[in-house]
């Protein structure tokens, strides 16, 4: 028996709450979520028309196009001129990723310890030079530091700041590291955003005897470059982790 996905069975199994707080075109896009993720509608499968819907729910077309509009912004159906609204298909290229672990690591009142291992003044190279915005060859700030979670090392930390003795950043940096609020939402004055870059890697000699892991080792880096709040950057750096300390998880698709 072939069942016909274009028309499928759209009995109802919610009303709209005249009552509640919430408006009623987010109360009916709630509505054809659950029933996405419940199966009543497929990846392919049309949605009820306008009138449909209309009739069904007893709200008005602009409901109806305010709370399709509101599916497609979250990327759950799409529209077709003069066809009608479609469920999408699970799309992993839309996936995204959270440093939760990190998170966890940073926040206030995590047993983390910093241990300064080098601060000195160096001339900047061709690649630290582009992502500074500085002149190679001028003096920059060099960084090296361990962070440690009880007696294990967890990563290494290679930073490296714009020289200049008017600005708090450098003082910041020596103490509890200016960047934690990127990752912990902790109030920061002296950043205002960063550009994080995640890649695979092979730790370097010293790294692994830092990290005390043999080498070479697998590792991930994770590049950092952050920026003032005239969006000129500041910083630039990156994090060395070992493979075992860093784990990459998300949901994609609907839950029911």
């Amino acid at each position: 028996m072939k069942i016909n996905q274009e028309h499928p069975p759209t009995r109802i199994i919610d009303v709209i709450d005249r009552s509640a707080y919430e408006p009623a075109y987010v109360q009916l896009a709630n509505i054809l979520r659950r029933q996405i993720s419940k199966g009543l509608f497929r990846p392919g499968d049309q949605l009820p028309s306008e009138a449909k819907l209309c009739r069904q729910y007893e709200v008005s077309p602009m409901t109806v196009r305010r709370s399709i509009n509101l599916l497609v912004d979250q990327d759950v159906v799409s529209t077709a001129q003069g066809r009608g609204t479609f469920v999408k298909a699970l799309e992993l290229s839309t996936a995204s990723f959270n440093l939760q672990e990190l998170h966890e690591l940073f926040k206030p009142g995590a047993d983390l310890q910093i241990k300064l291992l080098e601060v000195g003044v160096v001339p900047a190279d061709a690649v630290t030079a582009l992502k500074l915005k500085v002149k190679v060859g001028e003096n920059i700030i060099s960084i090296r530091r361990l962070l440690s979670k009880g007696r294990e090392p967890i990563f290494y930390h290679r930073e490296y700041l714009i020289y200049d003795s008017k600005l708090p950043m450098v003082e910041a940096e020596m103490d509890v590291a200016a960047w934690q609020g990127l990752f912990a939402n902790v109030d920061n004055a002296l950043l205002k955003w960063g550009e994080l870059t995640v890649k695979a890697t092979l730790m370097t000699e010293e790294e692994t005897e830092i990290l005390q892991t043999p080498f070479p080792s697998a590792a991930f880096c994770l590049e950092h470059v952050c920026y003032d709040f005239d969006d000129c950057p500041i910083s630039s750096g990156w994090f060395v982790f070992r493979a075992d300390r860093l784990h990459f998880t998300t949901r994609v698709g609907l839950d029911r």
